[in-house]
């Protein structure tokens, strides 16, 4: 199972959010829930890099099944702004694929 957690400062923007786990819905390298997990979170990864101009903490592993993402604290409010418009879309669009398969991927907000 796909383990998404978002973590969130007391006023509820997002700081970082990590994923570890695999879907196993189907077989390597035919596995939708993995794909589509991956592509929202890269692909939102990618747009707060491009966007906002700004490099987060990332880390991840060989084996694909583990990404960590950190925002810089340090953000001007403008930027920071954007950047969560980014990462609150990518858990609009995570929580859709966790609405039609739970059993394979879960979100929790720390």
């Amino acid at each position: 199972m796909i383990e998404v957690t978002v973590n969130r400062y007391t006023d509820g923007t997002i700081k970082g959010f990590q994923m570890s786990g695999h879907a196993n819905s189907g077989p390597y390298g035919h596995d939708l829930v993995c794909a589509a997990a991956s592509a929202v979170s890269f692909g939102a990864v990618n747009a707060v890099i491009s966007l906002c101009d700004i490099e987060p903490l990332i880390d991840q592993r060989d084996d694909g099944g583990f990404l960590d993402v950190t925002l810089p604290t340090d953000l001007a409010d403008d930027v920071r702004q954007r950047a969560q418009l980014l990462l609150d879309g990518m858990v609009v669009s995570l929580e859709t694929i966790e609405r039609d398969y739970g059993q394979y991927i879960h979100i929790s907000t720390s």
